[in-house]
């Protein structure tokens, strides 16, 4: 039988480097494609030009954080063609009037200190253990470093604009996966019971010691659900 074509789509300042893990231990599950989340400024923007990406008929898509909103953008705009769903460290909810707020302010800080912005980013994705970690910093880093500012402000206004997918959740007909890490700060456990309650048939995961970037901080353990959820498609 054909492998599952993937959809994985990174979060903010992160890029192919944040699934690199999942790539490598899929490659018997599934053909993974990376989304590129840098180009467009509206989760709608990002979904289009992912979907665009896609070989034709269908697929399974996977998004982290700002990633999740776009997944689930994903399967709204192509939801004859997802057949499966995975929402991880991520939230259903439109963005608060206070967190838009904290944004631009941080994006204004970016235009003439984009390393202090990522220097206050790192201890809210990453466990206190992990920022200890210099192979798991250096990946964040380089990653936003690469992706720059001008990607980051565009970003950061399409995670403002976002929809409240919550009124949707119900229509997901599809295997879903919600996962996150237990210590979460930006986006708790909490968040992902909400969604995984809504979603018919949703399996919630919470994994230990891990903050916000779990393909990073806990590989294994996302792989080996990401897999269990794969085999789940065929069936």
């Amino acid at each position: 039988m054909a492998k599952p074509n993937l959809l994985l789509v990174p979060g903010l300042l992160c890029d192919r480097r944040l699934w690199q893990a999942q790539v490598e231990g899929l490659r018997h599950s599934a053909e993974c494609i990376v989304a590129d989340v840098s180009a467009a400024d509206t989760i709608a923007g990002m979904a289009a030009a992912a979907i665009a990406r896609m070989p034709p008929g269908p697929f399974a898509v996977a998004g982290l954080s700002m990633g999740g909103y776009v997944a689930l953008e994903v399967a709204r705009q192509a939801a004859s063609r997802v057949k499966g769903i995975a929402l991880l460290d991520t939230n259903a909810r439109p963005d608060s009037a206070q967190a838009s707020e904290d944004r631009r302010r941080m994006m204004k800080i970016a235009e003439t200190d984009f390393d202090r912005v990522v220097n206050a980013l790192l201890p809210k994705l990453l466990l206190p253990a992990h920022m200890r970690d210099a192979k798991i910093v250096a990946v964040v880093k380089a990653m936003a470093r690469d992706t720059g500012v001008a990607a980051y402000c565009r970003q950061q206004e399409a995670i403002i604009g976002r929809a409240d997918s919550r009124p949707h959740l119900a229509k997901i007909a599809c295997p879903a996966l919600v996962l996150c890490g237990r210590e979460d700060t930006l986006t708790p456990p909490a968040l992902h019971e909400e969604m995984a309650n809504a979603i018919p048939g949703a399996r919630l995961v919470v994994a230990p010691q891990c903050g916000h970037l779990s393909p990073l901080e806990q590989p294994q353990l996302v792989t080996m659900n990401l897999v269990h959820w794969l085999s789940g498609l065929a069936r």
